[in-house]
């Protein structure tokens, strides 16, 4: 079954090479649903600092060229394969795939797809798709957070930091974030920080010492860097330090004996190991942040959008420290529409 549509053909962001420069947008015939897939109208990709690591091919999984990416999408499905009965064609559905999304229609495993509440924005619920899953493992599943806890959060600005923010102050717990730029830290305390510290100044440990003088008992860290040591120094006895990313760019080491001076645990989060190891429940998790942000108890994300036509633009500004948002390409949006 599907949807009309005009025309037989789509347009895409492909790259025939991992460089960056190497993407550009061409034409391509639509793609047709095998058996047990179905197709998607993409109506929202959103971006993250993996997007760009695939395209450079410097993320630890290299997809095959010629390669089409973004893999946070929502949309509707125009069209599904054989064997295919839920969901239907014109239902609400998010997706997380390793590429595909920065194009105007992709073909997924019918399996792979979740639905979408229909008061939730779907360009809302692929901004929210992947940092508020991985959010939610990194502090119940690996963190083990309860209402008890002090949980630091560094890079309190970005997505999944503003994310894990608010999850933890749901769930009682006294959050302190850390982030550079005032607009950041302000950011993070209207969404429940009990303060909020600059960490790009050079006594920012004494601060947070003085906010916690028993220590830290959680640290979530999609950053690392060279703030990685300070803030494992920081954790109380028994503390736990959630490893989510290296958005700071250099990938740290740490002396051992901390871990046992702290009687302290390091905790990797591997979303993709969790969805791939406990499917249900991460279904579960996923249902259940749509409908609280559906119903108004969580906040998404701002959103910065942009159409297909600058999909390069929209790359490069994941990387920019200064965005007050989450990235997203529009691939029907107009070309004139950008904002």
């Amino acid at each position: 079954m599907k949807i009309r549509y005009k025309g037989s053909g789509m347009q895409s962001f492909l790259g025939t090479r991992f460089d960056i420069d190497s993407f550009a947008i061409v034409d391509q015939a639509l793609p047709e649903p095998a058996p047990g897939q179905l197709r998607i109208r993409v109506e929202a990709t959103a971006l993250g600092f993996v997007d760009g690591l695939m395209m450079q091919g410097r993320y630890q999984i290299k997809p095959p060229l010629p390669y089409v990416p973004g893999g946070e999408i929502a949309g509707v499905v125009d069209a599904v394969g054989p064997g295919v009965t839920v969901p239907a064609v014109g239902e609400r559905v998010v997706t997380w795939q390793l590429g595909g999304g920065f194009a105007e229609y992709v073909v997924v495993d019918a399996a792979d797809v979740d639905t979408v509440p229909n008061e939730l924005p779907l360009p809302i619920a692929a901004a929210m798709l992947v940092d508020f899953q991985t959010a939610h493992y990194a502090l119940f599943d690996q963190g083990r957070l309860t209402a008890a806890d002090t949980l630091l959060v560094l890079g309190a600005g970005g997505a999944v930091a503003s994310a894990a923010i608010q999850l933890a102050v749901r769930a009682g717990a006294r959050v302190i974030a850390a982030a550079a730029s005032e607009h950041k830290r302000k950011a993070a305390c209207e969404l429940g920080a009990v303060h909020a510290i600059d960490y790009s100044l050079p006594d920012w440990r004494e601060a947070l010492k003085q906010l916690a003088t028993e220590g830290i008992d959680a640290v979530f860290d999609p950053v690392g860097g060279d703030m990685f040591e300070p803030a494992f120094r920081s954790l109380a006895k028994g503390g736990r330090y959630l490893v989510i990313g290296f958005a700071g760019g250099a990938i740290p080491s740490l002396p051992v004996n901390l871990a046992l001076l702290k009687n302290a645990t390091l905790h990797g989060v591997d979303i993709r190991y969790f969805l791939s190891n406990r499917p249900e429940r991460a279904r579960r998790i996923r249902s259940s942040l749509f409908s609280m942000a559906a119903r108004g108890h969580l906040l998404p994300p701002a959103i910065i959008t942009f159409p297909l036509a600058s999909a390069r633009d929209a790359v490069q500004a994941v990387f920019s420290r200064d965005r007050h948002g989450k990235i997203l390409l529009l691939p029907h949006m107009d070309a004139g529409a950008e904002e």
